[in-house]
C-alpha cells in the first residue's frame, strides 16, 4: 500500500494503522528529512505531485494507493493517470461537498479540486472509496491555542456556528482500513465526529480540560479579517466565514460512518482535546 502525504497529520497514522494490520507499506513524501520519523519497515519513496513522472517509482509494484492532494490543481489529471497505469484501487480523502448541509454547500475551491479529481478517479475505471472528513478537530490548534497560551480570551467569529468536529485518527483509521480490506470498494463515507458543538462550546471544553476559565468574545466577521490578515489567503477566509455563518442555527451534520467501520465509536472533542491538551499550555 503507498501512502501519500505520509508525513502529515493523517498520513503518518495511516501508516502506523496499516503496519499493525500486517500490510507492507510503502510512504511518498516530497522531503526525504522529513521521512526520518517513519518506522524503519517502510519503504520511503521521494516524489511530488506536481512531478507526475517521479510517483512511478513508488507507484510500481504497489497495489493501492492512499491519496491526500497536496498540490497545486494542474498536474491532477496527469496524477490520476499514473495511478490508473500501476495500481487497481485508490483511498481519496475528499471533502463532504456533496453533503446536504449548509455548512458545506458554500463556495469552496478545494471542496471544487475534490470534486475534479473524483470525477477523474471515476473515468478511469479504478476502484475507489471516497472519504469525506467535516471539521478536524486539530483545527482548534491553528485556530484558537495561540490565544489560549497567551491569556484566558479567545476572539471569534460566530460563537453559535456548530460542527462535528472529526478526529485526525479516526480519519486514520477508517483510510487504513479501507485501503486493505475490499468490502469498502464503491464506498463514499462522510465522516464526523459524534456531536454537534458550536465554536462557543469547543473553547469552553477546552477550558473544562484544562482546569481554566476561558471566556469567548465574539468578534464580527470584519474583524477577523483584519485579525488574519497576511495569515491565511482572503479566499480561505471568506469561505471560511461563509461556512460559519451558514452553520448558525441548526445542528452540525453528524453521521455514524467511523463507529460502522471501525466497530467503535468516534472519540470525543473532549477525548482529542485531553489528548492534545499540552499543545494549549505551551509553544511547540
Amino acid at each position: 500500500m503507498l501512502v501519500t502525504g505520509a508525513t502529515g497529520r493523517v498520513g503518518r497514522v495511516v501508516v502506523d494503522r496499516l503496519l499493525d494490520a500486517g500490510v507492507p507499506v510503502r510512504a511518498l513524501t516530497r522531503r526525504p528529512e522529513a521521512a526520518k520519523t517513519l518506522p524503519a519497515e517502510v519503504e520511503v519513496f521521494v516524489g511530488d505531485l506536481t512531478a507526475p513522472e517521479s510517483l512511478d517509482p513508488a507507484l510500481s509494484g504497489a497495489g493501492a494507493v492512499f491519496l491526500v492532494w497536496t498540490a497545486p490543481p494542474q498536474t491532477r489529471e496527469a496524477v490520476v493517470e499514473r495511478l490508473a497505469a500501476h495500481v487497481r484501487r485508490v483511498v481519496f480523502l475528499s471533502s463532504p461537498h456533496r453533503t446536504p448541509h449548509a455548512f458545506f454547500q458554500q463556495p469552496n475551491p478545494v471542496a471544487a479540486l475534490h470534486a475534479d479529481i473524483e470525477r477523474l478517479i471515476a473515468a478511469t475505471g479504478l476502484e475507489s472509496t471516497i472519504l469525506r472528513p467535516g471539521m478536524f478537530a486539530s483545527n482548534s490548534l491553528a485556530w484558537w491555542a495561540p490565544a489560549i497560551r497567551a491569556g484566558d480570551v479567545v476572539r471569534w467569529p460566530y460563537g453559535a456556528s456548530a460542527s462535528a468536529p472529526v478526529d485526525d485518527r479516526d480519519i486514520a483509521a477508517v483510510a487504513a482500513r479501507t485501503l486493505h480490506q475490499d468490502e469498502y470498494v464503491g464506498g463514499d463515507y462522510v465522516l464526523t465526529g459524534p456531536e454537534s458543538l458550536t465554536h462557543a462550546e469547543q473553547v469552553e471544553i477546552i477550558g473544562s480540560v484544562l482546569g481554566r476559565g476561558i471566556a469567548f468574545e465574539e468578534i464580527t466577521p470584519e474583524a477577523f479579517r483584519e485579525q488574519w490578515e497576511g495569515t491565511a489567503p482572503s479566499a480561505a477566509i471568506d469561505m471560511l466565514l461563509a461556512a460559519w455563518g451558514a452553520a448558525v442555527g441548526p445542528p452540525a451534520y453528524v453521521t455514524t460512518a467511523v463507529s460502522e467501520i471501525l466497530g467503535t465509536p468516534p472519540r470525543t472533542y473532549r477525548q482529542w482535546v485531553a489528548d492534545h491538551a499540552a499543545a494549549f499550555t505551551r509553544s511547540p
